[in-house]
């Protein structure tokens, strides 16, 4: 399938137009229809473009017709600037089949490889990709954290600035996934005195002005919803997300893709454990997994407003 045949389109022109206006694009992370459904009713109510992420796990897990008919029972426009990406593909084999079910932008992740490797194996996606009009978004450096069974890393590595400019100009990539200290999963930071590291970020968009970066594990990993779901029979003692002041100082540079997951995450289970709390006779799913959604739309809302500044961007 072609991607334009779901009205979806690849992140060229969205990502120009962030760049240009200082503001960043929101990836959310989707897996089901309840994460999906939230996604595009915040970005219909904000006009707001938008990045459905979905990562190989997340593909594993819907299957690539349950995915497909998922996007096409949207009925999605491409005035709507709604982009459908591959988020951290680990290998050629896995962008291609990405890029073959209708993506429009695809993520080869070769970030553990030796700078080389990741050079030519991102070369090789980009390569292919092109071809096909698709976007696409490498990394270089590491995030430590733990999001699922294939993004996660016990280690981390920030981006070195003197190596970005080889890297870009090497593989022909259309943005840069750089680590800045972020990282993934609901336990970012062990302290709020924590801050990323924007001596770096400013470095690398000197080295790269007007190219589009990206940050992964930006999750801001709201309280409210931690609390809700540990006063609700919930162990998440500890988690901390990145500071919503520093997350919009990084939209207002060259970063014009922030990732999100752990959010939604966090508000659909806040919203199917508090329902069942108050409920415990309950056993209609839709009773619970309709708070679920309209906590996951408030904070698309919320982010797309206060933190990307992608409302009303359209």
């Amino acid at each position: 399938m072609k991607y334009s045949d779901f009205g979806l389109v690849n992140t060229e022109k969205m990502f120009a137009n962030a760049i240009a206006g200082h503001y960043a694009v929101p990836a959310f992370n989707f897996y089901n229809m309840e994460t999906l459904t939230a996604i595009l009713a915040a970005a219909r109510k904000t006009h707001s473009p938008v990045i459905l992420a979905a990562s190989e796990s997340a593909l594993k897990y819907m299957g690539d017709d349950m995915l497909l008919g998922l996007i096409a029972g949207a009925c999605i426009a491409p005035n709507e600037q709604i982009a459908l990406h591959l988020d951290h593909g680990h290998s050629l084999d896995t962008c291609i089949h990405a890029i073959e079910l209708g993506f429009s932008s695809v993520m080869i992740d070769a970030s553990k490889l030796p700078f080389k490797e990741n050079i030519k194996l991102s070369h090789e996606v980009a390569k292919y990709a092109h071809r096909h009009n698709v976007s696409v978004e490498a990394e270089l450096g590491t995030l430590a954290g733990i999001e699922d069974e294939n993004t996660k890393s016990e280690k981390s590595s920030y981006t070195r600035p003197a190596d970005v400019i080889e890297f870009v100009k090497r593989t022909g990539v259309d943005s840069l996934a750089i680590a800045i200290g972020t990282s993934h999963g609901a336990y970012k930071r062990k302290s709020d005195d924590e801050s990323l590291c924007f001596d770096i970020l400013n470095q690398i968009a000197k080295q790269l002005p007007d190219f589009p970066l990206v940050l992964h594990g930006a999750s801001n990993v709201p309280p409210a919803y931690v609390d809700t779901i540990n006063h609700n029979g919930g162990k998440l003692r500890g988690a901390r997300g990145i500071d919503t002041t520093q997350l919009k100082r990084a939209a207002k540079t060259n970063i014009c893709k922030i990732n999100v997951d752990s959010d939604l995450r966090l508000a659909f289970t806040a919203g199917v454990r508090e329902t069942l709390k108050q409920n415990p006779a309950e056993f209609n799913p839709r009773e619970y997994l309709s708070p679920a959604i309209a906590n996951m739309t408030a904070v698309c809302i919320d982010e797309i407003t206060h933190i990307m500044g992608s409302k009303n961007k359209i």
